[in-house]
């Protein structure tokens, strides 16, 4: 892993002096492969982070949510999760057919625990785990190329209040979300959603960005 640090992280390494301490933690920490203990940790959430970045370098962090559950370790160098019906904007699928690089961030806010895992996506044209996840579009599968816990010290201490109700279930319809009946979207919505136009004009409110 000598290459773990390029020269912006060895420029700054320097100036703060941490340089043998960040050589230190690579040698301690960083692993390219998942352990017993890291896929327990990873299969016990029901939400991580992803990084996404495109042909030109430019990132994009999406917020994942589901079941616990939603991410599967294959084995000590793979994992998968699905990719439900979200805004058809698909900027991480997209990128991900572009720029294979990601990176992803499960954070465990009842321990105040995370951890960080990089490596290079690829979604496959009927995954043989699609069925694995009810309502899944796709699955998308990561070949580890490190992953490492990171110092707990700023993570607030949450708990979880309730699912949420969008989350598919098997034998449960899942609601439709409130943005979808939005008039502004109401010509443009895919043939499979189009009955779902409507005439609503608060966006804010459909977005959650209102004060209930």
């Amino acid at each position: 892993m000598t290459d773990f640090y390029h020269e912006g992280s060895r420029q700054l390494q320097d100036h703060f002096e941490t340089r043998p301490l960040a050589d230190r933690l690579v040698e301690a920490i960083v692993s390219e492969q998942i352990s017993p203990e890291d896929k327990a940790f990873i299969e016990a959430q029901n939400m991580f982070f992803l990084a996404t970045v495109d042909k030109e370098g430019r990132p994009n962090c999406s917020y994942k949510g589901g079941s616990i559950g939603l991410v599967k370790v294959l084995d000590e160098q793979t994992l998968a999760f699905p990719l439900y019906d979200g805004s058809g904007m698909y900027i991480s699928a997209g990128n991900v057919l572009v720029n294979p690089n990601v990176s992803l961030l499960f954070v465990d806010f009842q321990r105040q625990a995370r951890l960080r895992v990089n490596g290079s996506a690829f979604i496959q044209d009927d995954d043989p785990l699609l069925t694995d996840w009810p309502e899944a579009e796709m699955v998308l599968r990561v070949k580890l190329r490190e992953l490492f816990p990171n110092c707990p010290r700023y993570i607030h201490k949450m708990t979880l209040v309730e699912e949420s109700a969008f989350v598919p279930k098997a034998h449960c319809e899942t609601p439709v979300p409130a943005w979808k009946r939005l008039e502004v979207v109401a010509d443009v919505l895919p043939p499979r959603d189009a009955h779902l136009a409507g005439s609503e004009q608060d966006a804010a409110a459909a977005l959650n960005r209102t004060e209930s």
